[in-house]
C-alpha cells in the first residue's frame, strides 16, 4: 500500500465546508447584528449626507492682542481636533480660515450643540480660595449640610479619599461689618503674589510699594461685589473677563439648592495644565452618580496639597476653595485637612454625558485662545450627491468590465469568482455599517473610490489563484491535486501582493489627515477582507467544485479544458533495465 507523501492535509482537503460554513456565519453574524442595532446603512461624511459647519472667531484679550498667532491658532485646531473625536465623531474637519477664524464641519448625525460645546468652550480650569460668597440678589447662603439637595448644575466636593465628607454650600455668619473687614483683609493679603503656577519665576514686591494699590483694588472690588447681580445672564456673561490669573476676581455660580451665588476669589493657586488626566466615573459607593476625577501632575499635587491645607486653618467661607471653568463656579468644596492624595473629585448633579464632556475638556487641555461662535449653519450634500452618483456609475462600469473579463476567459471558474466578490462585497457593507455607530466611521468621496480600487485587488487574487491551478494543469495533472498543488504557491503570492497593498494603506492612515484618512482605511479594511474571502471561500469552494464533473472532466466551458490550455500527455515512467555487475574478485 502507498504511503500517503509528507506534507499533504488530507483532512483540510476533504472538509472545505467547514471553511463555507464558517465564512456564511459570519455573514449572518453581522447581518444580524446590522439589523439588531437599526444601522443599516453606513454613516455618511460630511461630503455626501450634509452636516454642520461652526465659524468660530478668536478674541483678544485685553492687553494680549498678540496672542492671536499662527502657532496658537493651530495649537486650537489640534485641540479641537481631540475634543470633537473624543465625542466619537469620524471624518470631521478642523482648519483655519484667514487669521482668526476656525471652521469645524461635523457629519450630520452627530449632535451638533455638543459639538459647539466641545470645540466653543475654552476650558480653562482655575482653583481659586473663596474669600467671600452669598446668594445673588440677597440673604444669605445656606449653612454647611452634608445632606443638602442635588442642584441642576454641577456642584460637587473635592476629596483625597472617595469616602471623604461631603461638601454643602457655606456663608460667614459673621456681621456685615466684621465681614467686610475679614473680606478686605484678605484680598490685602491675596494681593502678595504667591508661589502658585501663575506667578511663579515673578518677583514679589515689597509690601509698602503695594499696601496702597491693594487697599484701593480692594475697595473697588467690593464695590463690585456688592452689586454684582448673578441672577442676570448678562452679567454673569461678563463677570471676571480680562482678569488674570494672578489677580483676584468676581465669580457666580449655583449652589445646591439651585440658586445663584456671587464668589469674591483670590488668585489662582492651581490651573488646568497642573490636571494629569480627568475621567468621567460612575460612583456607586457613596451613591454620588457620576462625577470628574481629576489625577494631578507631580508639581499640581504639590500645589494642590498647599492650598488645602492653608485653607483648613481658615473659618468658613475662607476654608473653601472654588473649581472655576471659564469664569464659571462649577463646584467650591470646603477642606478640613491637607489633601496630599494627589487627585480631586468634582460630583454633583452630572449626568454620564455631562460628566464625559468636562472630562474630555480637561484631559485634551484648556483652548490658548477664547472663541465665540460667530455663525453655526447646516451644509447640504447637494454637490457630494451628484459625485457620489458618478462614481457609483464609475464603480458599477468597472464591475461590469470584470464579470465581463471573467466570464470570457475563465468561463466556468468566472462563477466562483463572482460569487467571491458577492461575499466580499457583503462583508464589506455589514462591517462599515457596524463601524459607524462603534467607531465614529463615516463613508466619504475618497472612501467610496477605495472601495472601487479594492474590486482590482480581490479581482486580482482569483486570477493568481486560477492560473495557478491551470499551471498544474497545463503539466498534465487532473484537476483535483492541481487544485491542492497550486494552492501553497499561490496563497505565498496572494499574501505578499495584500501586505504591500495593506502596508500602503497603514502608511497613508498615519502620515494623512482629513478625508484622505477614509480612503486608506477602506483600503485596508478590504485587503484584510481580501485574504478572509480567498482563504475561508474561494479556495474551499474551488475544491468542492472540482469534484463535480464538469469541472473535473474538463468541461469545454468549465474554463479547465486540457486541450483548450494545451496540457502535455501525462509522463509515464518505465524501469530501467537491469545492468548486470561484473562480480568482484575475492
Amino acid at each position: 500500500m502507498a504511503t500517503p507523501k509528507k506534507g499533504r492535509s488530507a483532512s483540510a482537503q476533504s472538509k472545505p465546508g467547514r471553511s463555507l460554513a464558517l465564512i456564511l456565519i459570519a455573514i449572518a453574524a453581522l447581518t444580524g447584528g446590522m439589523f439588531a442595532s437599526g444601522h443599516t446603512t453606513p454613516r455618511l461624511g460630511i461630503d455626501l449626507a450634509g452636516g454642520t459647519s461652526i465659524t468660530l472667531r478668536a478674541v483678544p484679550e485685553a492687553g494680549n492682542e498678540e496672542a492671536i498667532n499662527k502657532t496658537n491658532m493651530d495649537t486650537a485646531v489640534s485641540i479641537m481636533e481631540r475634543r470633537v473625536n473624543g465625542l466619537g465623531v469620524s471624518e470631521s474637519e478642523v482648519q483655519t480660515q484667514g487669521r482668526d477664524n476656525i471652521v469645524v464641519n461635523i457629519p450630520k448625525g452627530t449632535n451638533s450643540e455638543q459639538a459647539r460645546k466641545q470645540v466653543g468652550t475654552t476650558a480653562k480650569l482655575y482653583f481659586r480660595p473663596v474669600i467671600a460668597t452669598e446668594v445673588s440678589g440677597g440673604g444669605t447662603a445656606p449653612s454647611p449640610s452634608p445632606t443638602g439637595s442635588p442642584s441642576d448644575q454641577p456642584s460637587g466636593k473635592a476629596t483625597d479619599k472617595p469616602e471623604a465628607t461631603d461638601k454643602g454650600s457655606a456663608s460667614p455668619s459673621a456681621s456685615p461689618s466684621t465681614q467686610g473687614r475679614a473680606v478686605t483683609d484678605a484680598l490685602k493679603a491675596d494681593a502678595t503674589p504667591s508661589a502658585s503656577a501663575s506667578d511663579k519665576g515673578k518677583a514679589s514686591p515689597s509690601p509698602s510699594a503695594t499696601g496702597g494699590t491693594a487697599g484701593d483694588d480692594a475697595s473697588k472690588l467690593q464695590e463690585q461685589y456688592a452689586k454684582l447681580d448673578c441672577t442676570n445672564e448678562k452679567t454673569r456673561s461678563t463677570v471676571g473677563d480680562g482678569v488674570k490669573a494672578s489677580a483676584p476676581t468676581l465669580a457666580c455660580g449655583k449652589n445646591s439648592q439651585g440658586q445663584w451665588q456671587k464668589y469674591i476669589l483670590g488668585p489662582a493657586e492651581v490651573d488646568g495644565t497642573d490636571v494629569d488626566k480627568a475621567q468621567a466615573v460612575l460612583n456607586t459607593q457613596t451613591g454620588a452618580g457620576w462625577t470628574v476625577t481629576m489625577d494631578f501632575t507631580d508639581g499640581g499635587a504639590k500645589k494642590f496639597a498647599a492650598i488645602t491645607g492653608k485653607l483648613a486653618q481658615n473659618q468658613s467661607p475662607q476654608n473653601q476653595f472654588a473649581i472655576v471653568l471659564d469664569g464659571d463656579v462649577v463646584s467650591d468644596p470646603y477642606v478640613k485637612q491637607a489633601l496630599t492624595g494627589g487627585n480631586a473629585e468634582i460630583s454633583g448633579n452630572f449626568t454620564q454625558q455631562s460628566a464625559q464632556e468636562l472630562a474630555n475638556m480637561l484631559s485634551y487641555g484648556a483652548l490658548p485662545l477664547t472663541f465665540k461662535v460667530d455663525s453655526m449653519t447646516t451644509v447640504t450634500a447637494a454637490l457630494g450627491g451628484d459625485q457620489l452618483n458618478a462614481g457609483l456609475i464609475a464603480g458599477a462600469i468597472g464591475l461590469a468590465l470584470v464579470v465581463i473579463y471573467l466570464l470570457a476567459y475563465y468561463r466556468g471558474l468566472s462563477f466562483i469568482a463572482i460569487l467571491s466578490l458577492l461575499v466580499s462585497a457583503a462583508l464589506t457593507y455589514t462591517l462599515m455599517a457596524l463601524l459607524g455607530p462603534t467607531i465614529g466611521f463615516a463613508l466619504n468621496l475618497p472612501a467610496v473610490c477605495g472601495a472601487i480600487v479594492a474590486i482590482g485587488i480581490t479581482a486580482d487574487s482569483f486570477i493568481v489563484y486560477f492560473e495557478r491551478v491551470r499551471d498544474e494543469i497545463r503539466e498534465g495533472r487532473s484537476l483535483r491535486p492541481a487544485v491542492e498543488r497550486a494552492w501553497p504557491r499561490a496563497r505565498r503570492t496572494i499574501l505578499v501582493s495584500d501586505f504591500v497593498s495593506f502596508l500602503a494603506a497603514a502608511v497613508l492612515f498615519i502620515v494623512t489627515v482629513g478625508k484622505v484618512q477614509g480612503f486608506a482605511f477602506t483600503l485596508g479594511l478590504t485587503t484584510l477582507l481580501d485574504v478572509v474571502v480567498v482563504f475561508f471561500f474561494t479556495k474551499p469552494l474551488l475544491t468542492l467544485m472540482a469534484r463535480r464533473p464538469f469541472f473535473a472532466n474538463g468541461h469545454k466551458w468549465s474554463g479547465l479544458d486540457p486541450k483548450s490550455l494545451g496540457a502535455q500527455p501525462p509522463l509515464r515512467r518505465t524501469r530501467r533495465p537491469a545492468v548486470p555487475v561484473d562480480p568482484k574478485e575475492a
